[in-house]
């Protein structure tokens, strides 16, 4: 096997917030990618405005940094050599991106905070490097925090890779203990650009001011491309990419063979087939920016436009010798959410050039297919709309904001579970969640996962103020979560969670304790409607802003659903009243965020959502109409819990109507029985209206 001793393709991966893209950050400015006046904004990687704004990366994205170091000449490339960076989400829910960045790369850089240690995602995206058989160099961030404890936290890790190299050494993988045993570590500000192999003290920064002894751990640990001689041609395409000049871009590594421009290449597709077309352009990544090259070589991450279509998986091939290469695989979804069009009376009077139809949205849809091997979308008995899955409520969510901000109008139903049936048996999806809160929270803490069906795996404290606790919880339990979590710990826990497979269906997870407060007709909010209602609970809408029937407006104090007319006016007398200069103060209305929303509807509630407004409402809109529902829900729920209705004409009052009565025993089931109005039971008539208690 030949060797290209010029490139170097890594990829970075951690648990979210300890320190990737800020890490690429000091890398590339350490390289001179950008000029001395040149103004450097933080986390440079992180393009996308939700990105900006979450603080959390999506999307994988790549960059290179030509090292022209003492080391280059150390290694025989004087001239420099070429860091292919990948730097991926640390979230869960983007597990995608981070087996996708994996399956480009010949070796990673695991980045683990000095304080918190190996967290969930710390051990998905290690596992999925041990798979791919790729060495690790350990990198300890932010060991200048005052609470680092880099020994314990080395400790710790070494004691994952080791765990984890056993469970994938049953699974069949082989793999080299030694090696794995001999991991480098570097010990890393990421922030200040400072990196050492030297521990430094807790709490304290390293002894060497740049990034140095980690560029020297990437060049002697990761292994140099290998390729062999006069192969034919395989370039897999791991991403895709788009630019306004040349449409989509498939984001390829090359393997074998040469890719040159204006060249004729075959396509092998996903389905097996080969398709031909010619490289129109070929695009290579220097720092930022891609500039155009006549050819690249094994090794090179390049990008390639000519295809319209071209889609993740694929691999471009030699079309007189083609040998595809095996597709990615990804982790199957968890969580499911519905969109579907915008049905609400509102839909299209808030702005102009709104997309609408179902077409859109299935358009849209289906162009995420492409960049996103994450999702799937299937259809549902409604024409309008599609059940998107994926690996968490955050993926989904960010899909939603997505469209919103590409102007969709939409609804998303309350997020599902993805079930299986094992052996005859339902089963549901679990995650293995880990909880950092203060100790003063950890009865509070433990009381939310116990509401949620979560069973305690384990508790740690390392004496700093902190407790960290193991839950294993149906993912079911998770939705609206984080949520939960801050309001309990005042905004201090910190959650992540990771799937840990299937098991039986746990039972009912009640989560919400209160009732919805929903608009009866349509019209507009008053303040003297509010202002009288407020006793009742909390709203979500403003004054003066338009409602319809069917609309969550607030939330009720109350489990109870409570149907309520936000738009009662003042009714104007010709009589001074004495109170008509008092000011009456309203509490200002909770603003929920689309996560929030998604996480606050209940089962028959979907979310509206449009460029300019989030809207809670119900899913069956006319009151009369979800009162029949209602209805026939609990007819239905008391029949699964073994109560029968019996039927009767016989009644207390003079006349005779007909009865529906629910009783525990089959045995009086098609008996006609007496009745007494203050009993058990539903009068089907609506004369009497006695109590309910099946």
């Amino acid at each position: 096997m030949a060797v290209r001793g010029d490139i170097r393709n890594v990829a970075i991966v951690a648990h979210v917030d300890h320190g990737k893209t800020t890490l690429v950050n000091a890398m590339l400015q350490q390289s001179h990618v950008f000029s001395e006046r040149e103004e450097v904004p933080d986390r440079v990687m992180d393009s996308n405005d939700l990105e900006r704004e979450k603080g959390i990366t999506i999307l994988a994205k790549n960059t290179a940094v030509e090292y022209t170091g003492p080391l280059a000449a150390k290694y025989g490339h004087p001239e420099g050599i070429t860091l292919n960076i990948i730097d991926t989400p640390g979230h869960a829910d983007f597990g995608g991106e981070v087996e996708r960045g994996i399956s480009m790369v010949d070796g990673v850089v695991l980045l683990v905070d000095a304080s918190e240690g190996p967290l969930p995602q710390t051990r998905f995206v290690l596992r999925k490097a041990l798979e791919a058989k790729l060495p690790v160099i350990l990198c300890v961030n932010k060991v200048d925090r005052p609470d680092a404890r880099i020994e314990e936290v080395v400790g710790e890790t070494s004691d994952l890779l080791l765990g984890l190299a056993d469970d994938v050494q049953h699974e069949g993988i082989d793999l080299n203990l030694d090696q794995l045993l001999e991991m480098p570590v570097i010990y890393c500000a990421a922030k200040a650009g400072y990196a050492s192999t030297n521990q430094p003290a807790d709490g304290g920064l390293p002894d060497n001011d740049n990034l140095e002894p980690l560029f020297e751990a990437i060049i002697s640990t990761i292994p140099a491309p290998e390729y062999e001689e006069g192969a034919p041609l395989q370039a897999h395409v791991a991403n895709i990419d788009s630019s306004d000049f040349l449409g989509r871009l498939g984001l390829v590594r090359i393997y074998n063979g040469t890719l040159e421009k204006g060249k004729t290449y075959g396509l092998s597709r996903v389905d097996g087939s080969l398709e031909n077309f010619r490289v129109s352009e070929l695009l290579r990544t220097q720092g930022l920016d891609r500039i155009p090259v006549e050819s690249a070589g094994p090794g090179d991450i390049v990008a390639v436009a000519g295809v319209n279509d071209i889609m993740i998986g694929e691999t471009i091939v030699d079309p007189n010798d083609p040998k595809p290469l095996p597709l990615i695989h990804v982790d199957d979804p968890a969580i499911s959410m519905t969109f579907g069009t915008n049905d609400s009376p509102l839909a299209g009077t808030e702005g102009k050039d709104h997309k609408l139809t179902a077409r859109m949205i299935k358009d849209r849809l289906d162009r995420e297919l492409i960049g996103n091997v994450s999702i799937k979308v299937l259809p549902t008995d409604r024409p309008d709309a599609w059940e998107v899955q994926g690996r968490g409520e955050l993926a989904l969510a960010v899909l939603a904001e997505q469209m919103r901000r590409e102007g969709y109008e939409l609804t998303v139903g309350r997020p599902q579970v993805v079930t299986k049936k094992i052996d005859g048996v339902v089963n549901e999806p679990m995650e293995n969640t880990t909880i950092d809160v203060p100790e003063e929270y950890m009865g509070t803490v433990t009381q939310l996962m116990a509401d949620r069906k979560g069973r305690m795996d384990g508790m740690t404290n390392h004496g700093s103020g902190w407790v960290r606790l193991q839950f294993t919880v149906p993912s079911r339990g998770l939705i609206g979560f984080r949520t939960a979590l801050l309001s309990a710990t005042r905004g201090t826990g910190i959650s992540s969670s990771l799937s840990a497979g299937y098991a039986p269906w746990a039972g009912e997870i009640t989560i919400r304790q209160n009732g919805s407060m929903v608009s009866d007709r349509q019209g507009v909010a008053t303040p003297y409607a509010m202002q009288r209602l407020q006793a009742r609970g909390n709203f979500f809408v403003e004054p003066q802003s338009p409602v319809y029937e069917g609309q969550v407006v607030g939330v009720n104090n109350k489990p109870d659903e409570l149907d309520v007319n936000i738009t009662l006016a003042k009714h104007m007398t010709n009589m001074r009243s004495a109170t008509a200069d008092v000011l009456e103060t309203l509490t200002p209305p909770i603003k929920m965020s689309l996560e929030e929303s998604l996480d606050f509807a209940n089962e028959d509630e979907c979310v509206e959502v449009t460029p300019e407004s989030i809207r809670v409402r119900k899913i069956i809109l006319g009151r009369e109409d979800w009162y029949k529902w209602r209805a026939k829900q609990r007819r239905q729920n008391a029949a699964q819990r073994g109560h029968v209705y019996i039927y009767t004409e016989t009644h207390d009052c003079e006349e005779q109507y007909r009865f529906a009565s629910v009783v525990a025993s089959s045995e009086r089931a098609g008996q006609s029985i007496d009745h007494d109005c203050g009993g058990r039971g539903v009068c089907l008539c609506g004369h009497v209206r006695p109590s309910y208690g099946g």
